[in-house]
């Protein structure tokens, strides 16, 4: 954390944030908030900002959640990157529905997201993969994600078979591998305010386009 994230921390610890959420409105474009918000996450030096906790279930309503990264997110919905033999994967195709949560302790704001769950288009996938450093793109390959590993040595050994293997020439995308993204039918925004009288603006997609309403904290 930087020094002017450290200094933010100490002064809004406890103490809320003067400037809240606007009033309800339908002219409000939920996108657009969370666009702004997560530029002034980044630019606060918070690590890792595009960290997300990504909340599956299986088909018969068991949940489980982790830690995701936000690679790209636009009018059509949030998206992030996977194997797809992964734990989230198998239950997100069991269950293709998701929430993702966005905090941001510095700033005291916090972004829920609900909707369903498509996988992204294998060129896209490729794009983002190609984009990558060469040695994420060995490890995509070289990890068996969510199955039951004996020693760490072998997921290493294999690294280094890998590495050797596409020392000369391009990485394939692996055909495991690859996008979902969150389509969101529900946003709802979080700030903190003194005296614990939070702001929560939820936004609803509907036939038309998307309606707000302000929550009690």
């Amino acid at each position: 954390m930087s020094l002017k994230s450290s200094l933010l921390a100490v002064f809004t610890l406890g103490k809320g944030v003067v400037r809240g959420l606007p009033e309800a409105t339908a002219d409000h474009n939920p996108i657009e908030l969370f666009g702004a918000w997560f530029l002034e996450a980044q630019k606060s030096g918070l690590l890792l900002p595009e960290a997300a906790t990504l909340a599956t279930c299986t088909k018969d309503a068991i949940p489980s959640a982790r830690l995701v990264l936000l690679k790209d997110f636009d009018h059509n919905g949030f998206v992030f990157y996977t194997n797809y033999g992964s734990r989230k994967a198998t239950e997100l195709e069991q269950n293709p529905h998701a929430a993702l949560v966005f905090y941001w302790p510095v700033l005291q704001r916090q972004v829920r997201i609900e909707g369903g769950v498509t996988r992204v288009s294998a060129e896209q996938s490729e794009i983002y993969f190609r984009s990558r450093p060469r040695g994420s793109q060995i490890g995509a390959w070289a990890s068996r994600q969510s199955e039951i590993l004996p020693d760490r040595l072998k997921l290493e050994t294999r690294y280094r078979e890998l590495e050797a293997r596409y020392k000369d020439g391009e990485i394939p995308v692996p055909d495991f591998w690859g996008g979902y993204r969150v389509n969101p039918h529900c946003i709802e925004f979080w700030q903190g305010r003194t005296n614990r009288l939070h702001d929560r603006l939820r936004f609803d997609i509907d036939g038309t386009g998307w309606t707000s309403k302000r929550l009690y904290p």
